[in-house]
């Protein structure tokens, strides 16, 4: 076709050129460029003839001669805005950002309303890391098309980089509101609706994405996010597996199965959804941790020590390769758990300036403590708590609790409900407006009391909630923030040589670890048979949760049974594969598998309480001690035997029982931990007599003198606060006393 017209006109420039731009709107690219060409070589100062070569060109992605032919066309007519346009768009191509803008407002001088060269330089602008002016871009493009719903999208990204999501969100949802079928937008809404913790209708826009294309494994992954962010566990698992469906290879998918499979109780399944993640994505960020930590909980430590090594390694080396809490579980060095606290801290919960310093404020009434926790309800956290909350002094302190977690309805949550001056809850608010809100009720001193621990939202203090901002309880350890300004502890949690490895300031009570004096032992009558123990022997036990029993540990409870004729050791675990894990592990280091024995689950924390008397000794675990359950064995009566190790979830059980006066049950080294235990293992009379001091020293000492330790938390939050008030800068606080001034 083209080439018999062209033999009829050979010379006629502007047939060639018409005869082009047909060839240009068929799609037919090469063609046109040969047409402009040769009518270019007739009349080379027509401009439209380059421009039009330039754009044939930039379709081929010959984007250098693109960009030559333009600067013909604007030699020969400067003004024509086309062409100063479509440079730009070739330059964007070429990565040269700062030109195209310069060429979009060139295009924007010649026709200020040129509607699409507004919105590419904000794309521009954008790209350069420009939020703020991209913005006046989309608005200035929205003003000349009110329904150009990709500058309402683009206008999203622009507001999310301006830490402006509830903004963002409102833009994305509005370009869908213009066109329906716009999934990309359906897609951003969803992604910055998750962020805003507004997981119901971030839902809804995944469903949206997949209804438009239900092969969209990325909204299925986030959409299952989103569910399991709302405890619909099935809801979330059948979403990853469809993710994984279509796409087999989706490692994020994967890794995501893996954390519901764990949240349902089926660590072994979540080990293998990790596992096949790990081979499809080994340097997939922070998997390698979360892999050994689950592997963990099913007493899989085949290759352990050699992964430790590796993990701790790669730590050191300022790697993301595991979440921080796993460390406290696998590493008892101060130096790596800072390090991998302070990796996780600076990727997920960076300070963010969003909502600008708090103004000083004057001295008030009482000081307004918030506390903020997903955990009020039936968990440790609380069951350390509720008498604590219980016995503030309301007259000097207001109380405020921010919930984040689950609204179980059960009587601790309940209780601990009717214990706070307001109890709000902020399940579906964003990090970014329990901030503002917690700033917006004056709260003084914000307690954080989950840090880095399930569900936890250390984001929240990112923004800087409040004046003074308090780790506590929950998270063992440091969380390697920069705006966390102290850490409750005491001094043989946290030597003063140990400062440095902790990014917040140490308040050291007296004693770390509150109780609660009103617990209930249930008065039923356990018997051997029922529990399933040996009718004679000795019993060790250990509550603890599984993941904290590590191989060195194992190994010494295995030489204390050996040593023990018809002792056994009572575990709690309800997991088949750590079951069979644990008895395997026996049978290789000579112990008949049967003298271990599995506690089965009673109805209440009551019975679990009673049932502990049973027992004759808690043997205890490193690194990660017991905690809460130390507290319950001694309040239950049973002697805890510890090995102190040198982080500060290695040293709780010893600091728990200093505070009960039984310092003695706390070892230094492996052998003292084994020859103990059998020491009190064989001597009747002197087990006999340590029991019967700690009967003694429950009611008088101050692991359960839950009064005594709330008088000197308030010192704590007092001293912390006139030092605020006095703009003193903000250091640790030593030696608090309810009865006198603390010490810096």
């Amino acid at each position: 076709m083209y080439e018999s017209i062209i033999a009829e006109t050979p010379d006629h420039a502007d047939a060639l050129h018409l005869l082009g731009v047909v060839a240009a709107q068929s799609g037919n690219h090469q063609i046109a460029v040969s047409l402009f060409t040769k009518a270019i070589s007739i009349h080379p100062t027509h401009a439209s003839f380059h421009m039009n070569l330039g754009n044939a060109l930039q379709e081929l992605n010959q984007l250098d001669s693109a960009i030559a032919s333009f600067d013909k066309a604007l030699s020969i007519n400067p003004d024509i805005a086309e062409a100063h346009f479509n440079r730009g768009n070739a330059l964007i191509k070429l990565m040269r950002i700062d030109d195209a803008v310069t060429s979009f407002d060139r295009a924007i001088s010649l026709r200020p309303a040129f509607t699409e060269a507004h919105f590419n330089r904000g794309n521009a602008l954008l790209a350069l890391n420009k939020p703020e002016l991209a913005l006046a871009c989309y608005d200035t493009t929205i003003r000349i098309r009110l329904n150009h719903y990709e500058a309402f999208n683009n206008r999203g990204h622009a507001l999310k980089a301006l830490h402006q999501p509830e903004e963002a969100a409102k833009s994305y949802l509005h370009a869908t509101s213009i066109n329906p079928s716009f999934m990309d937008a359906h897609f951003n809404a969803g992604l910055t609706l998750q962020e805003l913790n507004k997981l119901t209708d971030a839902i809804s826009c995944y469903d949206k994405v997949i209804a438009l294309n239900p092969d969209h494994a990325i909204a299925h992954n986030n959409r299952g996010v989103a569910l399991l962010g709302l405890s619909k566990f099935d809801a979330a698992i059948a979403s990853y597996e469809k993710a994984i469906s279509i796409n087999p290879d989706y490692s994020e998918a994967h890794s995501n199965l893996g954390t519901a499979l764990q949240a349902i109780n089926k660590p072994a399944h979540a080990v293998a959804c990790f596992e096949r993640s790990f081979n499809i994505n080994p340097d997939r960020e922070y998997l390698f941790g979360m892999l050994l930590h689950t592997k963990m909980k099913i007493c899989d430590w085949r290759d352990l020590d050699s992964q430790v090594d590796y993990m701790t390694r790669l730590i050191n080396e300022s790697k993301r390769i595991s979440p921080c809490l796993p460390v406290l579980n696998l590493i008892d060095q101060l130096s790596v758990q800072r390090k991998a606290a302070e990796i996780w801290s600076k990727d997920q919960y960076p300070r963010n300036p969003a909502l600008g310093p708090i103004a000083k404020r004057e001295r008030s009434h009482k000081i307004r403590i918030g506390y903020f926790s997903a955990d009020f309800r039936q968990h440790p956290v609380s069951i350390l708590l509720a008498e604590l909350f219980e016995l503030h002094n309301k007259d000097q302190f207001e109380l405020i609790a921010f919930s984040y977690g689950p609204d179980s309805q059960d009587a601790m949550r309940l209780r601990i409900r009717n214990a706070f001056n307001q109890f709000i809850d902020v399940r579906n608010t964003s990090d970014k407006q329990i901030a503002a809100l917690s700033r917006e009720l004056k709260i003084d001193i914000a307690v954080d009391l989950g840090g880095h621990t399930t569900d936890s939202r250390v984001g929240i203090f990112s923004y800087r909630a409040a004046p003074i901002q308090v780790s506590y309880l929950g998270y063992p350890g440091t969380t390697g923030t920069d705006y966390m300004d102290y850490l409750l502890a005491d001094s043989l949690l946290v030597t003063e040589q140990d400062y440095s490895y902790y990014t917040e300031n140490i308040v050291c009570l007296p004693s770390y670890q509150p109780n609660d004096r009103t617990r209930v032992i249930s008065d039923r009558a356990f018997t051997r048979r029922e529990l399933k123990l040996p009718e004679s022997g000795f019993v060790f036990c250990c509550f603890n949760e599984v993941y904290k029993i590590s191989p060195a540990v194992f190994g010494s409870w295995m030489r204390i049974l050996k040593a023990v004729p018809g002792s056994v050791l009572w575990l709690r675990c309800n997991h088949a594969s750590a079951i069979e894990n644990l008895r395997r592990a026996a049978q290789e280091r000579g112990i008949e598998p049967t003298r271990l024995i599995f506690a089965e689950r009673v109805p209440t924390v009551a019975e679990h309480l009673a049932r502990q008397q049973i027992a004759d000794l808690f043997l205890d675990t490193l690194p990660y001690n017991a905690h809460t359950t130390a507290s319950d064995a001694l309040w239950a009566g049973l002697p805890i035997l510890t090995r102190k190790g040198k982080s500060f979830t290695a040293r709780v059980a010893a600091s728990v029982l200093t505070a009960i006066g039984l310092p003695e049950l706390i070892t230094e080294t492996e052998a003292e931990y084994e020859a103990m235990a059998i020491d009190l293992a064989t001597n009747p009379d002197k087990l006999k007599n340590l029991k019967s001091r700690l009967k003694q020293n429950r009611p008088t000492t101050p692991l359960f003198d839950s009064e005594q330790y709330t008088r000197h938390l308030e010192a704590a939050y007092s001293a912390m606060y006139e030092r605020y008030l006095a703009d003193e800068p903000v250091t640790h606080i030593r030696n608090i006393n309810s009865s006198s001034d603390p010490t810096t």
